[in-house]
């Protein structure tokens, strides 16, 4: 089998909430497909536009944003650089002029209630979550672009191999956890055998800069989530807990920014519960951010976004982690391990149910934590396969097709389980497992084709259609 080269800055991604598959891949193929349109030189020679959305992507995507996405990545505008507070007035602009500007240089007539088209009942058969855009020329001549997201931010074009974007010779390539053992024995921490991977794509200070860039967005992130009051939209009326819950650990504690706060938090001791209290703060505070369109890090997807920066934020905070070195050997490790996941199975909850976000995220922030205490490499996978064995069959049913119940609560259950796999591991000899990693990842993958659809992000049973709901119309 042939090795797909994955990065680091693949499995992390800094974009928007609140999904990876239903708002950054959509915005990822808008773009690619406006890049597609100018290469043709056809640009200046588009009249109208139409979007056509197909299975989970049509089923919820209203709750995900992505009709709000495509409209943006139409645009040109880029989910990295694009002013978050600017998403509502530039959809509303676009809604009520009823014309967008595509690249930000051809102005076109668009009514995104007519161009946007939901198509609940149709499906494609490469994957679930798929976007055909429709331009029409002046000449009447028709173009289109077929995309699918599948899962993480990763985008796929149809006709186009998925491993050509990958297609690069790493000195250690890794398929399997048995493959990355395999380089480990060689005296590599798994943190080393990536870095060392790493160095295909750019040097080991660009790395390392970018790797601590996405811990700054990270923790930025929480912080934001830990002072941000109100609702969250989407007309759930689901309320912001990270802000009380940070108000009343810190009792009255006085502090100016992020370090003063970790600073706050450290003098209020580390009583389990204590502890406890603050790893769901954190993982509360990164999603609610993401289901209000804020600036997050897809780790490994949007929907799973705060397991990873509330595990790291606690081996900071509680583990003496606040050091670059450490937290840059963190994020690499986590990043191999979400790599694996996604060669041996999928990171789409389209594809997996939750058990491929939640469950993924879990083990990867297990193995990272393992691995930066102290364990050795059998060890850190030992905790990444305990991790998503507890994880399996997880199924995915948002409320509402919002990114909010359960999914923000089941970032704080898959910090804490990562936090005891690693606790379990650390305390445990490496021989004693019974499950490999690579066993788990097939289990996964076997229940993933196994779930009923209805389970895979469509809205179409469990939770989101056992709660009584009313929403306004969008």
């Amino acid at each position: 089998m042939p090795h797909e080269a994955i990065s680091v800055f693949d499995i992390f991604k800094i974009g928007v909430g609140p999904s990876s598959s239903h708002t950054l891949g959509p915005w990822r193929a808008a773009q690619l497909f406006i890049k597609w349109v100018e290469q043709q030189n056809v640009l200046q020679q588009v009249t109208a536009v139409e979007v056509l959305l197909y299975g989970s992507l049509a089923k919820t995507g209203k709750g995900h944003g992505t009709d709000v996405a495509v409209q943006l990545g139409l645009c040109g505008d880029d989910p990295v650089t694009f002013d978050v507070n600017s998403i509502n007035s530039k959809v509303a602009d676009i809604k009520s002029m009823k014309r967008l500007v595509l690249a930000g240089k051809h102005e076109i007539d668009f009514d995104p209630a007519e161009d946007i088209e939901f198509l609940f009942n149709e499906s494609l058969p490469y994957h679930p979550n798929a976007v055909t855009f429709l331009a029409t020329l002046a000449n009447e001549q028709n173009i289109a672009a077929t995309y699918y997201s599948i899962g993480g931010g990763f985008v796929k074009k149809e006709g186009e191999d998925a491993n050509n974007a990958h297609a690069i010779a790493l000195p250690f390539p890794i398929n399997t956890a048995d493959d990355l053992l395999h380089w480990c024995m060689k005296g590599l921490s798994i943190n080393e055998v990536v870095m060392e991977n790493e160095a295909a794509w750019r040097s080991e200070a660009a790395t390392r800069s970018g790797v601590l860039q996405i811990w700054k967005v990270m923790r930025d992130c929480i912080y934001r989530g830990c002072h941000t009051q109100g609702l969250l939209p989407g007309g759930l009326q689901v309320k912001r807990r990270g802000y009380d819950l940070n108000k009343k650990l810190l009792a009255g504690k006085n502090y100016t920014n992020y370090e003063t706060w970790v600073q706050a938090i450290q003098s209020g001791g580390n009583s389990f519960n204590y502890i406890l209290d603050w790893v769901s703060c954190f993982a509360l505070a990164v999603n609610e951010e993401n289901a209000s369109f804020g600036r997050v890090v897809t780790a490994p997807t949007n929907g799973a976004a705060g397991v990873i920066p509330a595990v790291l934020q606690y081996f900071v905070t509680f583990c003496n982690g606040n050091e670059e070195e450490k937290i840059v050997h963190f994020i690499l490790t986590a990043s191999e391990v979400g790599s694996i996941f996604k060669k041996g199975a999928t990171i789409s909850a389209a594809m997996g149910g939750c058990q491929a976000e939640i469950g993924v995220s879990s083990a990867m922030a297990a193995a990272a934590l393992t691995e930066c205490l102290g364990g050795t490499q059998r060890q850190a996978l030992m905790a990444a396969e305990i991790a998503m064995e507890h994880h399996l069959g997880l199924t995915c049913d948002p409320i509402g097709g919002l990114v909010q119940i359960p999914c923000i609560e089941r970032n704080t259950m898959g910090a804490i389980k990562a936090i005891t796999a690693s606790q379990l591991a650390l305390q445990s000899a490496p021989d004693f497992a019974k499950v490999s990693l690579d066993a788990v990842i097939k289990t996964m993958w076997d229940t993933a084709q196994d779930m009923s659809s209805k389970y895979k992000e469509t809205a179409d049973g469990g939770l989101a259609v056992n709660i009584p709901i009313s929403l306004p119309e969008c």
